[in-house]
């Protein structure tokens, strides 16, 4: 299991400082959100460049924005290891897919609370990270929406059925009282960020996740 802390939940005044905090995880969770997809506004790509300069860990630049078709392609030539955009968001997701992977970056295609999993059953076989939602999209610190364990556990079969490598990661919720369940139901990334970073400990909180969901 890896754990992928979400900087949405660090100090923004002391990003550096609190990237080294939980350099005992697996990959950085960077959301960037623009006010349109989401109503929430965070960082942007002068920002993310600069994070991968001074990040311990890989990142995943998690694109919570409009037209990522666009802008995709930038914050994998600004160093994210990999990134994330939403299927609800993107006009033509196979072909931003293929773009990511020939700039030598993972493709992960994000779905929304209410986007079934048949929506990327066709995209699978294009892309290297398939994340699942648990809250609606824009803000940090909520609570997981039970049903989407079912959703997790559909995603994971159809990917094992499809003979896939492919990272399956979660993003809201996740705790040390839902690390289990969503481990359970088939994941393979923890994405986390107020149980980390409000924690008062973020490596130890990262340990407790580790713990729960083996």
């Amino acid at each position: 299991m890896r754990v992928a802390p979400s900087i949405l939940s660090a100090d923004f005044a002391n990003l550096e400082r609190d990237l080294r905090a939980v350099a005992s995880a697996d990959l950085i969770h960077v959301d960037v959100m623009d006010q349109h997809f989401v109503p929430n506004l965070t960082i942007g790509l002068p920002v993310v460049r600069r994070l991968v300069e001074v990040s311990p860990l890989p990142i995943d630049a998690h694109l919570m924005i409009a037209n990522p078709d666009h802008w995709a392609p930038a914050y994998a030539e600004a160093g994210a290891a990999s990134v994330t955009f939403h299927l609800e968001a993107s006009g033509a997701p196979v072909r931003l897919a293929r773009e990511l992977r020939r700039c030598g970056v993972g493709a992960g295609l994000a779905l929304n609370p209410a986007t079934p999993v048949a929506a990327a059953v066709d995209l699978l076989g294009e892309i290297d990270l398939l994340l699942i939602m648990s809250v609606e999209p824009g803000f940090g610190g909520q609570e997981l929406i039970e049903r989407s364990l079912a959703k997790i556990a559909q995603a994971r079969q159809l990917i094992d059925s499809a003979g896939l490598a492919i990272e399956l990661a979660v993003d809201g919720g996740v705790d040390e009282t839902t690390a289990r369940a969503v481990a359970d139901a088939g994941a393979t990334i923890l994405v986390s960020g107020a149980a980390i970073f409000g924690s008062g400990n973020p490596a130890q909180a990262i340990r407790r996740l580790r713990d729960q969901a083996a």
